[in-house]
């Protein structure tokens, strides 16, 4: 392909990146934007994190830093990375270029190198094996990866049985950037893929669930997941996704796109699980999700849906969107509404029921609850007709405990 030059960015204008590319040796061709940055560039793409290769060595790197009064953390200094925060507060990770010495399939041991296309041959695909020199915006492109971006077309570098072996979590990432920028699959990486596809039950559940998540809300998650389940490659580690949790997914990302709500990968996570509470408590463990998101995702797979006022009162905006848009995916007014709605606060407490003769103890809590269910139950009246809800519950009481 012709030469090719980084095109101006937002990103490349952030306050104190030009000092850091002076900092290390740019100018002498010792440090280039790589992977992310610069192939997300290159599509017109927003980019959020920038990384840097440099020929530097770790501690260099440091000493470079402290000299120009850049803050550095040794986020992965065993493996040559360092974030330097600039003075906007955005971080850079700097990587010192490297080599696989042994892998496991889930850790590597490196050796560092100032050879830039040993770098880019460890690397998993073509599209993030791109790199830029900060300065002149030269893009140095060592296995035709600007060809795979235009082509829509994830590839390894090299045999892919061999960069899977390598780190088994490249089996997931590369249905997540396919599911990102892919049209066509690559034959040769879908059958390594799929031939492989038990080594993920070797990886953390945390880094399944970091990629699952990613892929879910990318534009082709829908044509991906079903690929992957014609494949089998999840049936090693989440067996429960099947056909009809995709068709559910699909389902419910047209309706958040025509309701005007971003895609969200823990609703769509419980999309794609079956419709049922402890098979989405069981997901959301194996996963070693937050209890936020585990009690979001349990929350989504309960069968209940009442209208969408009392759903929102009750659960809040996201889960109520969550439960509404799951159960009922062609109602976007319902989803609309949940949108735009703020719920009212209950205009009575406890002291309104004591106020009313009940003595405190368990009874004002059960009287409370069921004036508060009445009150919902009539589409939130206001306090006048909220205290005329608690007189009648008072009364109903004491003459129960009259007759008793």
């Amino acid at each position: 392909m012709e030469q090719l030059t980084l095109p101006d960015a937002a990103w490349r204008d952030r306050s104190g990146l030009a000092a850091l590319c002076e900092t290390l040796g740019a100018a002498n061709g010792d440090a280039r934007f790589v992977g992310g940055a610069v192939r997300d560039t290159l599509l017109g793409i927003a980019v959020s994190d920038v990384d840097i290769a440099t020929r530097h060595r770790p501690e260099e790197v440091i000493d470079r830093l402290a000299a120009a009064r850049i803050k550095a953390v040794p986020t992965g200094i065993a493996h040559g990375t360092i974030t330097a925060v600039l003075g906007d507060g955005h971080p850079v990770e700097i990587t010192t270029l490297r080599s696989d010495v042994t892998t496991d399939g889930r850790h590597a041991t490196v050796a560092f190198t100032d050879d830039w296309r040993a770098d880019a041959s460890r690397r998993d695909f073509t599209i993030n094996a791109l790199y830029a020199d900060p300065l002149s915006g030269e893009i140095f492109d060592y296995f035709d990866g600007r060809a795979d971006l235009a082509a829509g077309r994830v590839r390894f570098i090299g045999d892919p049985l061999q960069r899977i072996a390598e780190d088994h979590l490249r089996i997931l990432r590369f249905f997540r950037f396919h599911a990102r920028f892919g049209d066509v699959p690559d034959a040769a990486a879908l059958a390594a893929c799929t031939a492989r596809a038990n080594d993920l039950m070797a990886l953390s559940r945390e880094r399944i669930a970091a990629e699952m998540l990613k892929l879910l809300v990318a534009r082709g998650a829908v044509a991906t997941l079903t690929l992957m389940v014609e494949c089998g490659i999840l049936l090693p580690v989440l067996p429960e996704i099947t056909a009809d949790g995709v068709a559910a997914v699909a389902r419910v990302a047209a309706a958040e796109v025509a309701a005007g709500l971003d895609p969200d990968p823990i609703r769509r996570l419980a999309t794609v699980l079956p419709r049922d509470p402890v098979v989405g408590e069981d997901v959301a463990a194996r996963l070693k999700l937050s209890t936020v998101q585990r009690k979001r995702i349990v929350s989504a797979l309960t069968a209940d849906v009442p209208s969408p006022e009392a759903l929102s009162y009750r659960l809040g905006q996201e889960r109520a969107l969550d439960r509404w848009l799951i159960a009922r995916p062609g109602d976007l007014d319902g989803a609309r509404f949940i949108a735009r709605w703020t719920a009212p606060a209950f205009p009575l407490t406890g002291g309104a029921i004591v106020a009313r003769g009940v003595d405190k103890g368990p009874d004002v809590a059960r009287l409370l609850k069921l004036v508060e269910d009445r009150w919902i139950e009539e589409d939130f009246p206001d306090a006048t007709r909220a205290g005329e809800i608690a007189d009648e519950a008072v009364a109903q009481l004491k003459r129960s405990a009259s007759i008793a």
